[in-house]
């Protein structure tokens, strides 16, 4: 099963550069996309609802502004939309299709890097998405939770990591919410299981041809329950086209 994760940075900008034309001709079985910014009635083209796939949005109340989408060639059994508080369910942070013995979501963790206030929104989103993940490794099935964590885990993990670090996305404190994700809960970092190679990044700022030089940070991850960390068998991160500031990161798993 091949599941693909992207940040899109407007799901209408994105298809104005060509992805769902790139998506139609990859193999992908099921696509989980963020930061939609569109509301449903804006997206009748059918170019927004590729064929061989069963499609869902999840938007936020604001026009313009976050959201979720996942594609699947497979019917889920069920749709997950709300987690019960307000950041995610009011801002389209979420989306799951749950399968037979697995689940897969889209997953938009807020960005702290506008200033105090935000990164106070993003702290309370992460304090109340770890009991979410709490459930999730509790439950009897296995999981794959994508998406843009707006987080990066180690040094390797960015290019400039010094300078940030006391920067929204490589604080102490963020640092440790992953590390208890990964070493208290057992979840996995798909993507690191088969490469743990320097130099993997999936965004780059807009600024000083920061995505030319390969000056970036590994936001976007596929993190798994542990029982499917041995069953990832292939990783990429699609450099080939420019769909937007972040890549597709694509990831085999034996499922």
């Amino acid at each position: 099963m091949r599941v693909m994760t992207f940040n899109c940075n407007g799901i209408r900008a994105t298809a104005r550069k060509g992805f769902f034309d790139w998506l139609a001709a990859s193999d992908v079985d099921v696509v989980c996309l963020q930061e939609t910014k569109a509301q449903i009635e804006q997206l009748s083209d059918a170019v927004f609802k590729p064929e061989g796939y069963f499609c869902y949005y999840n938007d936020a109340e604001k026009k313009g502004y976050a959201g979720t989408a996942l594609y699947s060639r497979v019917e889920p059994s069920r749709i997950r939309t709300e987690l019960g508080f307000q950041i995610a369910d009011t801002e389209g942070r979420f989306l799951q299709a749950e399968y037979d013995g697995f689940s897969v979501a889209s997953l938009y963790l807020p960005s702290g890097s506008a200033g105090p206030e935000r990164q106070a929104r993003k702290m309370s989103f992460m304090s109340d998405f770890m009991k979410v993940m709490e459930g999730l490794r509790d439950d009897s099935r296995e999981h794959i939770v994508c998406g843009d964590w707006n987080i990066c885990h180690k040094e390797i993990d960015l290019k400039n990591w010094k300078p940030n670090q006391k920067n929204s996305g490589f604080l102490p404190e963020e640092r440790q919410w992953l590390d208890t994700l990964y070493d208290d809960l057992g979840f996995v970092d798909a993507f690191r299981v088969v490469n743990k190679e320097a130099d993997q990044y999936s965004w780059w700022s807009n600024r000083g041809q920061a995505r030319a030089k390969n000056v970036g940070w590994r936001l976007d991850y596929h993190v798994v329950s542990p029982g499917l960390g041995a069953r990832v068998s292939g990783a990429e991160i699609y450099t080939g086209e420019n769909f937007s500031d972040h890549a597709p990161v694509i990831l085999d798993y034996d499922i």
